[in-house]
């Protein structure tokens, strides 16, 4: 009684005192927050008591589950030893520098990246993007090439909420009521095929006609003006769409014909995802600079890390007795501690060989998702890349006609999922749900984890229904 009570305080005092991020004021208002409790492996505890299966690992982030013991020694043996050091005027902490040679050497030796060479840091995903952001300005200018500075993404992609990632972000949703996206910010169409592609058209067709329109734009905006493309090897938050047929090979050749760097958001797809250390190395790519977040310390602390390519790095270099000092960084570059846990969290990753175990989980459960759901009329496409999954809904399956605009069947089944103890995510562009656990989940959390799901479907079923139109 004492704890419910406790609880019921917290829920009031949350409701009363907190603006919480990507939520409902209303929603807050009416009901309060969701409290949670506890977690230990991918076992999520609310505060009423009910466990549920996290399928989202966190937002993309806890790759190597909850409560690693591994983890938090390392953490408390960095803050015994070294609180906290500043990177600034060239200081540096061990940890920091040993995490900088680690991941150098994970890049060269598994994603064909031995061109990627320095490391920014930062604490988050958004403000790696948001540095990627300033470096392609700063390179440019220091090139003489001021005008080279619109930075092209993606309709649907997701890259962060700072002003300038909010920006590079392509869903309307973060861009209304701040008057966003800043200017020099392109953005070109969405390589998700099953809902854009037209009528015959096949994936291969779809895939020219995506890097047509890249290229349309950057002639139309004038190569001259283009510094940057970035891009989610896998698009995460939009849906989880994978790159159509040589869709990235042809954009990395237009983009060396203009001079224009690529940047890779890895926040998600880094360290395990894709059952593959990097998306760079999944799909071949050659980016300039590669934006690391989520799995970089599996969340255990806030961190982030900027790769910067020679040829980037090369230019800072040549001209910094002209410009001095490099202007940018954070209170919290390449915190000690959240260095430690990283080093820790790579130690657990290359020794239960997660990289390898989310390849073979993903394709089990990409394989048990689809038998799940396919008697479901409501579902379309279950799709997928190790454990990076992505449930999309229609209003009817035969014709792929999707459900009238302003509905969210993907919230209506998450709902039900959390009242059957299983937790997907429902993502903020189109109506997809995404499953994306923790790297080391077992073969029978997933059978129980799909079984709820399959029976929280089958109760959000009259709900869609009404949805339909």
């Amino acid at each position: 009684m004492k704890d419910s009570l406790a609880n019921a305080d917290l829920g009031a005092m949350g409701r009363k005192t907190m603006l919480h991020p990507v939520s409902s004021v209303a929603d807050l208002a009416r009901t309060g927050p969701t409290l949670y409790t506890r977690a230990k492996g991918t076992i999520l505890e609310d505060a009423a008591g009910q466990e549920h299966i996290d399928m989202g690992a966190g937002l993309w982030c806890v790759n190597v589950g909850y409560g690693r013991p591994e983890l938090v020694e390392a953490g408390a043996e960095a803050l015994r030893n070294l609180s906290y050091q500043h990177h600034f005027g060239n200081s540096a902490a061990k940890d920091t520098v040993r995490l900088s040679e680690r991941l150098v050497q994970l890049f060269a030796e598994n994603a064909g990246a031995g061109h990627l060479n320095r490391v920014f840091y930062g604490t988050s995903g958004s403000d790696a993007n948001d540095t990627a952001y300033k470096l392609v300005r700063y390179y440019n200018n220091l090139r003489g090439k001021p005008a080279k500075k619109k930075i092209i993404s993606r309709i649907g992609s997701y890259h962060g909420l700072t002003a300038a990632a909010t920006s590079l972000t392509g869903i309307d949703a973060y861009h209304k009521m701040f008057d966003l996206p800043l200017p020099d910010v392109l953005h070109t169409s969405c390589p998700h095929f099953y809902r854009y592609a037209e009528n015959g058209e096949s994936e291969a067709q779809f895939s020219a006609r995506m890097v047509r329109d890249l290229e349309n734009l950057i002639e139309r905006e004038g190569p001259e003006t283009i510094g940057a493309f970035i891009a989610e090897p896998v698009m995460g938050t939009g849906g989880v769409f994978l790159p159509p047929p040589g869709y990235f090979a042809k954009v990395q050749a237009l983009l060396d014909k203009h001079d224009i760097l690529l940047i890779a958001d890895e926040v998600i797809t880094g360290f395990g995802r894709l059952g593959h250390w990097f998306g760079t190395g999944a799909f071949d790519l050659k980016p300039d600079i590669v934006s690391l977040a989520k799995g970089l310390t599996s969340a255990y602390f806030p961190m982030s890390a900027s790769m910067i390519s020679d040829r980037v790095y090369d230019v800072l270099a040549a001209k910094s007795d002209e410009t001095g000092a490099f202007m940018h960084g954070f209170t919290y570059s390449g915190h000690p501690v959240g260095s430690a846990i990283a080093l820790a969290n790579i130690d657990v990753i290359e020794r239960e060989n997660l990289v390898e175990q989310a390849s073979e989980a993903g394709s089990y459960l990409l394989r048990a998702l689809r038998q799940a759901t396919a008697d479901t009329p409501f579902v379309g496409d279950v799709r997928g890349m190790g454990l990076m999954i992505g449930i999309e809904y229609v209003a009817d399956k035969a014709t792929n006609t999707p459900f009238p605009e302003g509905t969210a069947p993907h919230k209506v089944v998450s709902k039900h999922a959390f009242d059957h103890g299983v937790l997907p995510r429902a993502l903020p562009f189109l109506p997809v749900n995404s499953f994306s656990p923790p790297l080391n989940i077992s073969r029978e959390e997933m059978d129980e984890g799909v079984a709820r799901f399959a029976h929280a479907l089958e109760a959000a079923g009259p709900d869609l229904e009404k949805l339909q139109g």
